[in-house]
């Protein structure tokens, strides 16, 4: 199963790309059971469950880099090996620790192969909508998980 999982905050600009990613999506892709779509916001811990019992994880979030706005930075999961750091709060437990945790606690029911979309944002300012280069950028995005979801045979 592919589960593709949208974090951010929307209600801070472009740092909800990836919540509209995946509400765009579970819009487009009919009902099945191959592949999993979810919108987690900013909870690091449901990632981290809605991740489990998957063979590939796809997550997307926005960057602040300092790069382009819109820019699409492709990040393969193994960037994120990193042991997560304690945490004495669950609001600092974001979906990095997440994707470490989660190998550690679940092993081979977690997802092995994971790819990590980032889209960098022009503004975090508080408002509900995606600046135009990242919307724009997240709807190439879009297209292209929907053309390899298609691509895809059935298991």
């Amino acid at each position: 199963m592919l589960c593709i999982i949208g974090c951010g905050n929307p209600t801070r600009s472009d740092d909800g790309v990836g919540v509209y990613v995946a509400q765009q999506l579970q819009a487009q892709l009919p009902a099945q059971t191959r592949v999993r779509v979810y919108d987690t916001g900013t909870n690091g811990m449901e990632v981290m469950f809605k991740a489990r019992g998957a063979r590939r994880l796809i997550l997307i979030d926005a960057a602040n880099s300092g790069s382009t706005p819109g820019a699409l930075f492709e990040v393969p999961g193994t960037e994120f090996q990193a042991p997560a750091a304690p945490h004495y709060s669950q609001h600092s437990f974001r979906w990095e620790d997440a994707l470490s945790a989660g190998r550690t606690l679940f092993g081979a029911e977690f997802a092995q192969q994971t790819t990590v979309y980032l889209i960098e944002a022009e503004t975090l300012a508080f408002g509900l909508n995606l600046s135009p280069p990242v919307q724009a950028a997240a709807q190439r995005l879009i297209e292209r998980l929907l053309a390899e979801i298609a691509a895809t045979p059935l298991p």
